[in-house]
């Protein structure tokens, strides 16, 4: 079989598998890589490997095997020297190396958009140690936010408002972060109206934005999200424009998730992961091009016709709430007769509160599409057997 292009996926959870699905919708030929077996991505995949993605000898030898056109990393988590390494010997790594280092670490992204291009961001400082954090927290004032430089899904955040919490607040940072090293960020809580996320697409004919992305996260996690989020003419065009200067700092193609927090027409630069980006999903069935379709196109130098909104709409993710490697789920039959789609990730195992699918819903505005969606992912629940 002939394929356009070979893909080298890093990172193989939900985001990985419905980006597959929309390479190989473009003849594309995928590897899906993670560290554990039957991973959401692998099941869909021409090939897959099973390593540690911060093994970079392991990662090398994957390389060498498969030979891809591109490496696109799906998760923060990875030897990002070696995938420099590999772009200096004429490698395509998606975005760009530079752009995988930067942003597997809040502390370089954050230093690039506040110190760099002066892009107007939380009062912060990092910390590794609890001396520092206790610094850092009488810097930011508390309230304040304490998270991993590297970590994923809201992973090891806490919102501190008492000076006695913030011990512990350090050890749970500590304790899941993701990567080898001991670094947090002391960011100040932002007294914000909503958050966003403003998926942007670098082009090879320009930068392309979606309709910004309203979310709702719980212990740091997404929870819901839904599309249009209503903001002002001004907030979404400074978003934009930030947004804009970021990604052609970091450079390559493909699309990125960029986060803010909104405070009336103020608009404050977050977080940026160079890839789909979970509260995205929505755009499953928002949009006439998911942003995997987009990722792929993006990556693939492929033309990208006008992004239309089919309508509001909205997702809620259905959550596990205990470990297990042996459950079914129930009331799906129920959630599809409120919502216009139910995706299960299909996870090995579960976790406690570790998303395994997530439920899609338009309406005649956002809240009928988020109270829908809502309904549907309470719908399905998880029957565990052992």
């Amino acid at each position: 079989m002939s394929f356009t292009s070979t893909i080298l996926l890093l990172g193989s959870g939900e985001l990985g598998k419905e980006f597959a699905i929309s390479a190989k919708r473009l003849g594309a030929r995928v590897i899906a890589c993670d560290c554990y077996a039957n991973a959401p991505a692998m099941q869909v995949a021409d090939a897959c490997e099973i390593f540690s993605m911060l093994d970079g000898d392991l990662l090398r030898a994957a390389v060498a095997r498969h030979d891809p056109d591109f490496i696109v990393p799906e998760v923060e988590a990875i030897r990002t020297e070696m995938l420099q390494q590999l772009e200096e010997e004429g490698r395509c790594v998606v975005p760009s190396a530079r752009a995988a280092a930067m942003t597997m670490n809040r502390d370089s992204i954050r230093e690039l958009a506040a110190g760099k291009l002066g892009l107007r961001t939380s009062r912060y400082r990092f910390a590794e140690t609890l001396d520092e954090v206790l610094a850092g927290a009488k810097h930011t004032g508390l309230p304040c936010v304490i998270k991993p430089v590297m970590s994923s899904s809201g992973k090891g955040q806490t919102t501190v408002r008492a000076t006695d919490a913030l011990e512990q607040a350090w050890t749970y940072a500590v304790a899941n972060m993701r990567g080898d090293r001991p670094r947090v960020i002391v960011e100040e809580f932002v007294d914000f109206d909503y958050e966003i996320t403003l998926l942007t697409i670098r082009t090879l004919d320009g930068i392309l934005f979606c309709l910004p992305i309203g979310h709702v996260q719980q212990q740091g996690d997404y929870r819901e999200s839904w599309q249009p989020a209503a903001m002002s003419a001004q907030a979404l065009a400074d978003a934009q424009d930030m947004a804009a200067k970021v990604v052609d700092d970091l450079g390559g193609y493909g699309l990125f998730g960029v986060e803010y927090f909104v405070k009336g027409d103020d608009v404050i630069f977050s977080e940026l992961s160079p890839r789909p980006h979970d509260t995205g999903m929505v755009t499953l069935v928002s949009q006439n091009l998911s942003e995997f379709d987009l990722h792929a196109r993006a990556i693939l130098g492929l033309p990208i016709p006008e992004i239309a909104l089919r309508g509001p709409s909205a997702s809620a993710v259905i959550l596990a709430d205990r470990d297990s490697n042996d459950f079914a789920y129930q009331g799906l039959a129920d959630a599809l007769a409120i919502a216009d789609d139910v995706r299960i990730f299909g996870k090995p195992v579960t976790r406690p509160n570790r998303r395994m699918g997530v439920a899609l819903a338009t309406g005649a505005d956002v809240d009928e599409a988020r109270r829908r969606a809502v309904a549907a992912a309470a719908k399905v629940t998880i029957a565990y057997r052992g």
